[in-house]
């Protein structure tokens, strides 16, 4: 029956409801779990990404609990949520957060902190604690997906001869043109060392000493004057589509949705890709703690995980979700030689040092700042 009906009946059954407003009228006839007029902000990373995550299980969410996502984007870091936090005026709810944000949030009190057991078991039963990777789980948040940071060209302006190794991209002679980075010093630093020759065992050992870290901004001096600085994932494959590039660093998947649904003829180089991993944080101060939590929980399980995989080319941190994964959802290809932990692609890896980077962070992004101006 619908609410409408329902109104008129109610109404014909009890004559003194007519001095009631119709919205009060709805408000009683609602059924009291439904939480459709609940709205949950969650705050991403935007462009490709945040699609595959609504396509994924986003819209799920939704049909299976009524609580509405408004998705909003951002480009990281705690600056926002520190703001927010510091005020007293939350209105995000939940936050993609790599994992030395996620610490230095939880340490911060910025963060609500998270009980692993209340997490859904995997897809073939197996407790939480043991179904996640190792170190994808924290105090405060749960990372959800590894992306890479790599770097690729475009296959139709390269010439004859192609990028293999990260010194490629540092070579300005046998690879002459633009270079497109982010504008921060995470990832550029150590790709600088790598190119420079610096095992990739030894990279943050050596970002660990002042010799280290001058070497680093020495080998990004050789290319500063071609670079062109991106702030948003999207930016890259636009960069390379126009020819403004003749290669950038970028996000994995980003690159992956340009080749598979857009037709690009852009090559990933997988040598010397730096290993990350995101996840969710709900901010302290939330005004919907429990709709938080529940999203929370439902973004982690290995069905989300594999629902997001079959979007965009991020491999899962649970190890029962990635038995789930077979093929890209709207064009049909195979999604396992995309996904950055694939054995071929991992092969010269590194992964991220997210400690090096939540004890070092703020340091390196004002000498970073400083180097830009200079």
């Amino acid at each position: 029956m619908s609410l409408s009906v329902l109104k008129k009946l109610f109404v014909s059954l009890h004559p003194l409801i007519s001095f009631f407003t119709p919205a009060l009228i709805t408000l009683v006839l609602l059924p009291t779990g439904r939480t459709a007029a609940q709205t949950l902000t969650v705050v991403s990373f935007g462009g490709s990404y945040s699609r595959a995550c609504e396509k994924g299980y986003h819209e799920r969410f939704e049909a299976e609990t009524g609580i509405d996502i408004n998705f909003e984007d951002y480009n990281g870091g705690l600056a926002q949520i520190r703001a927010q936090v510091d005020v007293g005026n939350v209105y995000w709810d939940v936050v993609d957060l790599n994992v030395a944000e996620i610490v230095r949030g939880c340490d911060e009190g910025l963060l609500v902190p998270i009980n692993i057991d209340d997490l859904s078991p995997g897809a073939d039963g197996t407790p939480a604690v043991d179904d996640f990777v190792e170190g994808t789980i924290s105090e405060c948040g749960v990372t959800t997906l590894f992306f890479s940071t790599v770097f690729a060209y475009n296959d139709e302006r390269i010439g004859d001869v192609k990028p293999i190794t990260v010194n490629d991209f540092f070579d300005l002679e046998k690879f002459p043109g633009r270079r497109g980075m982010r504008r921060v010093p995470r990832v550029n630093l150590e790709f600088a060392l790598m190119a420079d020759g610096v095992p990739q065992d030894k990279v943050y050992a050596t970002l660990d000493t002042e010799v280290g870290i001058a070497r680093a901004f020495r080998k990004l001096d050789t290319i500063k004057d071609h670079i062109i600085w991106w702030e948003t994932g999207a930016h890259p494959p636009q960069l390379l589509a126009d020819g403004e590039v003749v290669m950038t660093t970028a996000y994995n998947g980003r690159i992956f949705n340009a080749q598979v649904l857009e037709d690009q003829p852009f090559v990933i180089v997988w040598d010397g890709q730096v290993l990350d991993s995101s996840g969710f944080g709900i901010v302290e101060g939330t005004r919907n703690p429990k709709a938080a939590l529940r999203f929370l929980n439902f973004a982690t399980t290995a069905e989300s995980m594999a629902g997001l995989a079959r979007y965009i080319a991020y491999s899962p941190t649970r190890r029962s979700a990635m038995s789930l994964i077979s093929t890209h959802a709207e064009t049909g290809v195979d999604m396992t030689p995309h996904m950055p932990t694939t054995p071929e692609n991992a092969v010269r890896a590194l992964h991220n040092d997210w400690e090096w980077w939540s004890d070092n962070g703020e340091e390196m992004n004002e000498r970073f700042s400083t180097w830009l101006a200079r």
